[in-house]
């Protein structure tokens, strides 16, 4: 990025946004200057979301103002946001899937009511030639990947003129190679004068494709540094507050003996099409596998299968000697199985208290003669409260909780028990980076102590950081398994279904 007298594309000064007794958004200043790459850097909770949220229109600030090109505007919708040439693309595409990618591109951006398709198709390909964008305008989009979908969805942005394109965690669904060319093809946006805030927790994609770092932190700037300022570690201090070390796993050898067997395992979606098909995976006493993949390959069916929520229609399970095929969760827990669902809403009762809901899965251990030991159980609570670090009370209902601490909550529970499996999907999902360490610490201690753990993620940084071995499920099937220092190549070709050898699973396990 070139120093400019420019105006800066945008500048937000004073935002201030509250939802009830929360402050999302305490007097931030924010500037992207014309034609640069600048991250918005911070955990869940920190801000990012809600203030370009704002800038795009979807929520109105209740103080601050915003200059686009140094002009003073007042935004009260998309609509408003696309005039002055601002482009957003979220997590969750809005695109029709039966329709074309040309039609999607230009559905309601169209003069009249007619549809010249040939000619819009023709301005869709010149648009993503300009652009560097790979994409078929005839193709439908429900038969493009999520990488593909995802360029549909900025080329929408940039048909409309937009000269600043607002990316919310924009690699959160794709691959490796997906997201090289994406950093591709953005660098080519950039040469052409497109400003982008690119909003990420992952450091080292904001140190690889930006110019400039704004940390948010509770809903202030703690600060803006220039990239090739500062460091992966320094960033990391400023988004949590203190210093962060990362986990420390031992180089040790997982033993021989099987804890968790799968065999051809099978199971339907909630549409009753096959979603998990002949899975058979050996976790051994001592070892966290590791199961990547992109969104919606399977992964979650697969995960309630284990925990006992979901029929399986095909082989079996077996779990330290037990089968536990289309056991309920009462016999999975039985047989020595820790269960962590992604979902954590559904493993708690949001109108008891957080106490309540520690002791939820072992009642019998806190009830004499027929009765609950209510101290006893608050006691109990009042150390894994301190222990796990977690922000509330035994006495607080738990649905008053973030989903941060909902989260920590439930593996407090399951991981105090000491479980010889488990089942871990999504562990850290909505925890700022200082709980990430310390749940991938004690992920860590549960193998050291000889567990079995399957751990199901589409953090692939959290995968390869914990994982002794790495399995990858593409449509249900697992392409192959393969060891944590792989390259990235050849992982994003299994996450796109591209299958590699390997030796028979009953061999691997010796």
């Amino acid at each position: 990025m070139t120093e400019s007298i420019s105006p800066p594309a945008v500048e937000m000064r004073g935002i201030v946004k509250r939802f009830g007794p929360v402050i999302a958004n305490n007097h931030v200043d924010f500037t992207l200057e014309q034609g640069e790459i600048h991250a918005l850097l911070g955990e869940n909770g920190a801000g990012k979301t809600t203030l370009m949220r704002i800038l795009y229109g979807l929520y109105h600030p209740d103080a601050g103002e915003i200059r686009i090109k140094g002009q003073p505007v007042v935004i009260h919708s998309p609509k408003d946001a696309i005039a002055h040439g601002i482009g957003m693309v979220t997590q969750h595409f809005a695109l029709a899937a039966p329709l074309t990618v040309a039609e999607n591109v230009v559905l309601g951006y169209t003069d009249g009511f007619r549809l010249d398709l040939p000619a819009a198709s023709q301005k869709v390909l010149d648009a993503a030639r300009r652009f560097g964008i790979e994409v078929d305008p005839n193709a439908r989009v429900k038969d493009l990947s999520v990488g593909q979908r995802q360029r549909v969805e900025i080329l929408k942005a940039l048909y409309r003129q937009a000269d600043v394109l607002i990316l919310d965690e924009p690699t959160a669904v794709l691959t490796p190679q997906e997201v090289e060319q994406l950093f591709e093809g953005l660098r080519r946006m950039q040469s052409q004068g497109l400003s982008v805030v690119f909003i990420s927790h992952k450091l080292h994609e904001v140190m690889a494709i930006t110019d400039r770092v704004t940390v948010l932190r509770q809903g202030e700037v703690i600060g803006t540094v220039r990239t090739q300022e500062t460091t992966p570690a320094e960033l990391a201090r400023m988004m949590v507050g203190r210093p962060t070390f990362g986990v420390s796993k031992p180089d040790t050898s997982p033993r021989d003996d099987v804890l968790l067997r799968l065999e051809k395992v099978a199971a339907l979606d909630s549409r009753g099409l096959p979603a998990v098909k002949d899975v058979t995976l050996h976790v051994r006493a001592g070892e966290i596998l590791g199961l990547a993949g992109v969104s919606g390959n399977g992964q979650r069916e697969l995960a309630q299968v284990l925990e006992g929520v979901r029929r399986c229609t095909g082989g079996y399970i077996v779990a330290n000697g037990h089968d536990i095929t289309n056991a309920g969760p009462r016999k999975v827990m039985a047989a020595g199985v820790g269960r962590i669902p992604e979902d954590r809403h559904e493993s708690v009762v949001l109108d008891l208290t957080v106490a309540q809901n520690m002791a939820l899965e072992h009642l019998d251990a806190y009830t004499r003669g027929g009765v609950l030991d209510k101290k006893r159980m608050r006691a109990h609570a009042e150390q894994l409260i301190e222990a796990y670090q977690i922000k509330a009370r035994p006495d607080d209902p738990i649905r008053t909780l973030s989903g941060g601490n909902m989260q920590k909550v439930i593996l407090a529970r399951v991981l105090e028990r000491n479980p010889s499996v488990i089942i871990v999907a999504q562990p850290t999902r909505g925890l700022d980076v200082g709980a990430t360490e310390y749940v991938h610490q004690k992920l860590v201690e549960q193998r050291e102590r000889g567990a079995a753990i399957l751990l199901i993620s589409e953090d692939l940084d959290e995968i390869l950081t914990l994982s002794d071995r790495v399995a990858v499920m593409y449509e249900g099937e697992i392409m192959g398994i393969v060891p944590p220092d792989v390259d990235l190549e050849t992982l994003g070709l299994l996450m796109s279904g591209v299958r590699i050898a390997n030796e028979p699973e009953n061999t691997e396990a010796a």
